[in-house]
């Protein structure tokens, strides 16, 4: 791996001064005890955080952790990630407390290489700076002279905002491309819905799919062709604040959600059910379910115009 240029970051000693790991260890040890020591309000964790991290990038820290990019520790990220939500999904309390710890540890490292760079560098405080505006321009409900009507106009006036952020050209536009066939799929079909777009893609897009096929709506019929007449939308899962909620696995069915009643069980029986043909045909599941949601996309684009 390619080695990242490194920098002292503020407080420690000047450039070209060689640092001595025991010394920086003893700092450390000492900083414990003063905790210790001190009153909690006088503690500051995420502060001890950071000067920790600072550590292990300087010269006589941690030679591992000086060499990474933000390249090299996306596959960590991501497993942190899929330990968190297992944690969640589990109910397990003690092992949520420190994968949250790990996922926050992900993101001050990454915040640490940043300052590092020569042409655009950024701290941590800049990343909290920027998620604090952010908040607040996504909550004027909260933080402005806007009031709260109900959820579906805090959507509305969300997509509203988020436009004149992003200056987006469709609704599908900040989906991320790498994101999992499946929840890729449904964020699409959450998107345009919401925008009163879904049903004119899916008769546009029709005759791509094979015959039999349960259409992204929820319906089907026997030659294929979609149900006309529900436009019903689902709630999104996406919040005012960019981040979307997690799924419900309670079984509860929302009502709006389509014709008939289904509970999670269901859909995760049927989501197997459909996984274990394409096994037995030998078929990709997720490069198949893409390729259908890349059609579908297009037909929402063209819909668009």
């Amino acid at each position: 791996m390619t080695s990242a240029a490194r920098t002292e970051p503020s407080g420690t000693e000047p450039s070209g001064t060689v640092r001595d790991p025991l010394r920086d260890a003893d700092r450390l040890r000492d900083a414990d005890r003063l905790r210790d020591a001190e009153p909690l309000r006088d503690a500051d964790p995420l502060r001890d955080l950071v000067e920790s991290m600072d550590v292990l990038r300087s010269p006589g820290g941690c030679p591992w952790d000086a060499e990474q990019t933000h390249e090299s520790l996306v596959r960590y990220l991501l497993e942190e990630t899929y330990e968190l939500v297992e944690t969640i999904e589990t109910g397990d309390r003690a092992g949520l407390r420190e994968e949250l710890g790990d996922v926050l540890f992900q993101v001050v490292f990454h915040a640490r290489i940043a300052a590092e760079d020569h042409d655009d560098p950024f701290t941590l405080d800049d990343v909290a700076a920027d998620l604090v505006a952010k908040l607040h321009r996504r909550h004027p409900h909260v933080f402005g002279d806007d009031e709260y009507v109900d959820a579906a106009h805090l959507t509305t006036r969300w997509d509203q905002i988020k436009q004149q952020e992003k200056a987006r050209a469709s609704v599908l536009d900040g989906i991320p491309l790498d994101q999992g066939a499946l929840s890729r799929a449904q964020k699409v079909v959450s998107r345009a819905q919401r925008a009163g777009l879904l049903d004119d893609a899916l008769q546009t897009d029709v005759a791509t799919l094979p015959d039999g096929t349960t259409l992204p709506d929820g319906t089907s019929q026997p030659d294929g062709r979609s149900q006309a007449g529900d436009t019903t939308q689902p709630a999104d899962t996406s919040q005012p604040d960019g981040t979307s909620q997690a799924g419900d696995t309670s079984g509860r069915r929302d009502d709006r959600t389509g014709p008939e009643p289904i509970d999670a069980t269901e859909i995760g029986a049927e989501l197997l059910a459909v996984v274990r043909r394409a096994q037995d045909a030998g078929i990709d599941a997720e490069g198949a379910l893409r390729a259908t949601v890349r059609q579908l996309e297009d037909a929402i684009r063209a819909a668009e115009q």
